[in-house]
């Protein structure tokens, strides 16, 4: 059994009125996340941390910002083609673990929906998917309310 490891790091300015998506679901508030897509970080680092774990490169390369298909696209369907691409070479996620910095809104309370969203798309247990959220204790871009960053360690194998 060939078992990898995989990790991803994303961050994304946040903007007023925009809608601010995380694990797959639309999480109530002010600002949103700015990005190609519809930004949602966690989904992002996820990604990265799959295609990491098989050598298969980064988000960027699959799914590039100058690509207009991928303009405002559902990041669900990127995880998806990840979890193709995974699947395609024989590998199978193990477990995921994952974490959002992020002053406001609090992400605890919509974590069991996104762990739900996140394995219906990845054909995975929600035992399986760990998001963890924390703060910056008001320090730098996070703690000033300017972005969002997630970092996340996956674990793949293959028979």
């Amino acid at each position: 059994m060939k078992i990898r490891t995989g990790f991803g790091y994303d961050v994304h300015q946040l903007q007023e009125g925009l809608p601010f998506w995380l694990g797959g679901i639309q999480v109530p508030h002010t600002h949103g996340a700015l990005g190609h897509s519809d930004a949602d970080v966690l989904i992002h680092v996820i990604c990265d941390a799959l295609l990491g774990a098989a050598n298969l490169r980064d988000i960027g390369f699959h799914f590039p910002d100058t690509d207009p298909q991928y303009k405002g696209i559902d990041s669900k369907r990127l995880l998806a083609e990840v979890v193709r691409l995974l699947r395609e070479r024989g590998y199978s996620i193990s477990n995921i673990d994952s974490t959002v910095c992020l002053e406001a809104p609090k992400v605890n309370p919509h974590i069991p929906h996104m762990q739900q969203v996140l394995a219906e798309v990845m054909g995975i247990e929600t035992n399986d998917i760990s998001i963890k959220a924390t703060t910056t204790e008001k320090l730098g871009f996070v703690g000033r309310r300017e972005g969002v960053a997630a970092y996340a360690s996956v674990l793949i194998v293959q028979p």
